[in-house]
């Protein structure tokens, strides 16, 4: 594996680097790779291998399909991100075994070296003008190959979490909420999973994205409604300064309707912390 990394990325030699992370439920890690003779000195591997004994569950099914639309992501739709909504380069991608292989760029060696969890002042302000630029620039777009709803919470995928919850209120207005949401005239495609964690930082609070296993269509307040859990609804001003800025003259109906679909993602994710059950 190593030779196909150095061939993708222009190396004359890689070699297997630092452990950074392992990933969610044992279900691979993330590495660094040194690189001789390329234009980057490093990069990044995801390393995707279901554990051998894991149970064919919908949590399981979900976890491998958000492997496959992750792939998609950077296949089609990474290289149409400038820098106002910035993520990794993708030097390559395949999948061999029921195992999958994901070479990125060292985002850290790129600037993005800060990490900020949980964010606040300029760094959240960052992220929220990230989304912007990022719902702004896929307007619209089908999301081919990605999940027909973007983020891993929406109802369809929580049936069965609903019906354990035990608040009757929750439960009563859960379609609704999701129908709202679904029903949004604007779409987008979502990052769908973006909390802080997820985004790098220079030290001046420029941000780029990592992590797009969930992203597919959807409403973009889902995506602010997620950001900004346990912050001031206040700061929901900037997501939409920005998108005024990315949007121009279209910007109106979007944030008209948006505006009016934040309260009704931030009951939908209230739903879905109340049934979590990770």
């Amino acid at each position: 594996m190593l030779d196909w990394i150095a061939e993708i990325t222009g190396a004359r030699r890689a070699r297997r680097g630092a452990h950074l992370q392992t990933l969610w439920g044992g279900y691979g890690e993330l590495f660094r790779v040194d690189l001789e003779g390329a234009p980057a000195a490093t990069a990044i591997v995801k390393h995707v291998a279901p554990p051998p004994d894991v149970r064919d569950t919908v949590s399981d099914r979900r976890k491998r399909r958000s492997y496959d639309v992750e792939h998609a992501f950077y296949r089609r739709y990474a290289a149409r991100c400038d820098d106002s909504c910035r993520v990794a380069r993708a030097y390559g991608s395949r999948v061999d075994d029921g195992a999958w292989w994901l070479v990125l760029e060292d985002l850290d060696a790129s600037g993005y070296l800060e990490r900020h969890d949980p964010a606040h002042g300029l760094a959240l302000e960052a992220c929220l003008r990230w989304l912007a630029a990022f719902h702004a620039r896929f307007l619209g777009a089908p999301g081919e190959d990605l999940w027909p709803q973007g983020t891993y919470w929406h109802l369809a995928t929580r049936l069965d979490e609903l019906a354990e919850i035990a608040d009757p209120a929750i439960r009563a207005t859960a379609h609704e909420l999701d129908a709202a949401l679904a029903g949004a005239r604007y779409q987008t495609i979502l990052h769908g999973d973006a909390k802080e964690a997820n985004f790098c930082f220079t030290p001046e609070a420029r941000a780029a994205a990592v992590d797009f296993q969930y992203a597919g269509r959807g409403c973009g307040m889902k995506d602010v409604a997620y950001l900004l859990y346990g912050h001031d609804d206040r700061h929901v001003e900037t997501y939409f300064a920005a998108l005024r800025r990315a949007l121009g003259d279209a910007a109106g109906p979007v944030e008209s309707e948006w505006r009016a679909l934040y309260r009704t993602a931030q009951l939908d994710l209230r739903r879905f912390l109340a049934g979590w059950r990770g």
